[in-house]
């Protein structure tokens, strides 16, 4: 059964061949119920260091650890068959040196089962980029409004929007491809940048607040679902509000307690047929 799944899962080079071909679709999973039920729509699922927030309510993602991401990440794993799963490189995990780094992501990808990782970073991260690659673990970089960056960029501010730092994150992403990621999540950009890069770039751009042109798109799955609360991001489309859902049949599970038609005898062990 194994085998047979994953002769069925979106590999790396699919991802890479989809380039020019058709968009990428991508969200983000956490836990196996809700990767469960995204698995055969999207090309590949992030688990990414996002739930930090999402799933923990922290204020920032840096203090996830690289056994939380692990298990999260198995989690997503179990629960597809279809989708190319990648996993977030937690901070802290990555940046001291490529050693550093390829003992983490190895870590990761022999716990769960996934098929690459995700690195945030400029140029000075190429380097680690390339050391992973040419160890056998796919890279998926990310540039432009790194999440990771929160205390160096001020907070979670729009990137590239004057020509130097369009420049600058363009070099950033072209580092990354020459090196041998095989594609740059770029995040939180000026729109004619995020099509810039994509025109430039041999390997797939995948866009969250960046450009329709982008090669593919990922959000965060809470937001399109409506279980974000009021705030919904900018770049970001509410395509459910399963939060309202949810809400009802919690208050109707209460009432039926609560008026003592739930649970009946046909709930209960040990009832004789017919009572």
């Amino acid at each position: 059964m194994s085998v047979h799944s994953q002769a069925q899962r979106v590999t790396v080079p699919q991802l890479v061949s989809f380039k020019g071909e058709r968009k990428i679709a991508a969200l983000t999973a956490y836990i196996a119920p809700i990767a469960r039920l995204l698995d055969e729509a999207v090309d590949m699922l992030l688990v990414g260091d996002s739930t930090a927030m999402v799933g923990y309510a922290l204020p920032d993602t840096l203090s996830i650890t690289v056994e939380t991401m692990a298990a999260h990440a198995a989690a997503v794993v179990r629960a597809t068959e279809h989708a190319c799963v990648i996993v977030d490189m937690p901070f802290g995990s990555y940046q001291q040196s490529p050693a550093q780094a390829f003992a983490n992501a190895a870590s990761l990808l022999a716990a769960s089962g996934v098929s690459g990782v995700k690195l945030e970073g400029g140029q000075p991260l190429a380097e680690t980029t390339r050391f992973l690659v040419e160890r056998g673990i796919p890279v998926l970089a990310h540039v432009g409004l790194m999440p990771q960056y929160v205390n160096t960029m001020g907070g979670f501010k729009a990137q590239g929007m004057t020509d130097a730092a369009a420049r600058r994150i363009l070099e950033d992403a072209r580092a990354h491809a020459q090196a041998g990621a095989f594609g740059v999540v770029l995040e939180g950009i000026s729109e004619p940048l995020g099509r810039a890069i994509t025109a430039a770039l041999p390997v797939p751009t995948i866009g969250i607040g960046a450009s329709p042109a982008c090669d593919g798109q990922i959000l965060v799955t809470e937001d399109i679902l409506g279980l974000s609360g009021d705030r919904i991001p900018k770049f970001a489309q509410r395509f459910a509000d399963a939060g309202q859902v949810i809400r009802q049949a919690a208050r109707d599970y209460a009432q039926s307690v609560r008026e003592e038609t739930f649970p009946t005898l046909a709930h209960c062990f040990g009832v004789r047929s017919g009572r």
